[in-house]
């Protein structure tokens, strides 16, 4: 599938009253695609996919065309968008305990998954602790150091063990037996089925 291919189908699943924060609509990607601008028309089909939640489907072709530019950090991030299309995910702010105090050494960068376990409250039937496994993906472009707080997206290895979780609940992650931080639910968000 050629680039101007892929992104012209992603528009097609972009409806034309949605906006970006700037205001920009699919017209404007349209526009953009007229004139050659690939990364542009990228960046604002994405904006427009987190105004309003898409399908697998628009993020493997967004994945594509990023894929034909050689943005293999863009490609990364629209497959981890794919799936949680696929599988549901949740937004949260993860605070890593400082190395002194037992937390991790080195921090986690982003558009490097990990998959750190969770204490998500639940239980085994004789009450011990029955850990969650999710990936976790820092949003932005700076890496989330020992000690300090960021934003994170969750993307759970069993979804219905998550489903009970709700904006403001607060987890625990392991990556060994004591915890390495905590993290407050700032969003849960269903998978997209079909084209909205």
């Amino acid at each position: 599938m050629d680039l101007d291919s892929s992104l012209l189908k992603a528009a097609q699943f972009c409806a034309p009253h949605i906006r970006t924060e700037a205001g920009a609509s699919v017209s404007n990607a349209l526009e953009y695609l007229k004139h050659g601008e690939w990364e542009m028309v990228l960046l604002l089909l994405e904006e427009l996919g987190d105004a309003r939640p898409q399908p697998p489907e628009f993020w493997d072709l967004l994945a594509d065309a990023a894929r034909a530019m050689w943005l293999e950090s863009d490609v990364a991030w629209y497959e981890w968008r794919r799936s949680e299309a696929w599988n549901g995910a949740l937004r949260a702010e993860l605070c890593l305990l400082p190395t002194e105090e037992g937390g991790r050494k080195v921090p986690i960068l982003p558009g490097k998954g990990l998959r750190p376990m969770w204490d998500i409250g639940r239980r085994t039937p004789e009450g011990e602790l029955s850990i969650s496994i999710a990936f976790l993906w820092v949003e932005g472009h700076t890496p989330l150091e020992p000690g300090r707080c960021a934003p994170v997206r969750l993307l759970p290895l069993t979804p219905e063990h998550w489903r009970h979780l709700k904006s403001s609940d607060v987890i625990t992650m392991h990556e060994t037996r004591p915890p390495s931080g905590t993290a407050r639910i700032i969003e849960v968000m269903p998978p997209v089925v079909g084209a909205p």
